[in-house]
């Protein structure tokens, strides 16, 4: 079969041959699943701007501008006629069990999505492709490619193409494959035939509300930020609310405690491309104490091409001081955190290693 080129009275567009044709071409780069919209997201913006206004969103400025780019495809890349909906699976037990981890105080828990490679790149690197491949396919220009980098609202977008539902947590569900992937975009001007969206099937579960340490997710579809551990340990800037450093844990990075306990996600389904989110550095079960010790050189040159490198080193020891002071007394511990304080200069760091030596002493 030729492939079919941009509408025209001797030779149409068959659309129904290059959606198939896409489709293999997704599986083939990793992408469990492919749906396509033309999103509704009049009640989407609503909802986000009541949300700005409870300030549940805390530092992250970046959700109060664009908001008519966030909710209207069409001016955020004009000429968009449809929105096309990826996932990309990621392992949930990639390495040492996520659970047995998050008993262990003297290790540290990282969120399982950032265990190996960047997502950002493994996903834009493979949406790249396949919107080459839809472009040959059409002989209409290249769509716009998204994961996580624009102001798209991945996850409404996604529920109206029928990849899955907004679970309670706010995240994304479907049946197969739970929350443990990531999601991905190609706005696009080629007119492919729509797939219908995908009903709830959370009913009167809680779970995830239940298991949030912090009390972030307060009802159901409702997320304080400002209380979230993910956005503590990644998006936070300053310090760490003291009322919530002991209810962190020995989470230094992320928190995966909606996605662990959530009924959806009892049976974990490997990934597609392992390799590409391979764990590194030994991260899925790193003593507490090794990763603290790190210089900042290390911290660099050992989490190169890991999505942990943006949060930079001062919030790294930030978050690894609460969680050791969150864990047990000894000596190495009490050494440990003294030797921080002659070492780092930052007053944020200062603040969190005296915090921790603090409840240590308190504890002991």
């Amino acid at each position: 079969m030729s492939i079919p080129t941009s509408p025209s009275s001797s030779n149409p567009l068959n659309l129904v041959d290059v959606r198939e044709r896409l489709n293999a071409e997704a599986k083939k780069l990793g992408f469990s699943g492919l749906m396509v919209s033309v999103p509704n997201l009049s009640k989407a913006q609503s909802e986000l701007q009541a949300w700005l206004k409870a300030g549940y969103h805390g530092e992250m400025k970046w959700f109060e501008r664009n908001i008519e780019l966030r909710t209207n495809p069409q001016q955020l890349v004009p000429g968009t006629v449809r929105v096309i909906s990826v996932t990309l699976p990621y392992s949930a037990e990639n390495g040492a069990p996520a659970k047995q981890i998050l008993q262990d105080k003297e290790r540290a828990y990282v969120s399982r999505y950032a265990l190996g490679r960047d997502y950002h790149k493994v996903m834009r690197h493979r949406l790249a492709k396949l919107a080459r491949t839809l472009t040959t396919l059409s002989g209409s220009p290249p769509g716009r490619v998204f994961c996580d980098s624009a102001p798209v609202m991945e996850v409404e977008i996604a529920s109206q193409s029928g990849l899955g539902w907004r679970g309670k947590h706010t995240l994304l569900l479907n049946r197969t494959e739970g929350s443990w992937f990531f999601l991905g975009e190609i706005y696009t001007t080629i007119p492919l035939e729509t797939d219908p969206p995908t009903t709830q099937h959370c009913g009167t579960c809680s779970a995830c509300i239940d298991a949030c340490p912090t009390g972030a997710i307060f009802a159901p579809y409702k997320v304080d930020a400002r209380k979230c551990i993910s956005y503590l340990t990644i998006e936070h800037p300053g310090a760490i609310p003291e009322a919530l450093r002991s209810l962190m844990g020995n989470r230094i990075y992320g928190c995966d405690d909606c996605q662990l306990f959530c009924p959806w996600n009892k049976d974990p389904k490997p990934q597609n491309f392992p390799e590409d989110f391979a764990n590194r550095a030994n991260l899925d079960s790193a003593r507490l104490l090794e990763l603290f010790n790190w210089s900042e050189e290390e911290f660099n040159e050992r989490l190169a091409g890991s999505p942990i490198r943006r949060i930079g080193y001062q919030r790294w020891i930030r978050n690894i001081a609460v969680a050791i002071g969150n864990g047990p007394n000894n000596e190495r511990t009490i050494h440990a955190l003294k030797s921080a304080l002659v070492k780092h200069a930052d007053p944020i760091v200062r603040e969190h290693v005296e915090w921790a030596l603090q409840r240590l002493e308190e504890a002991a």
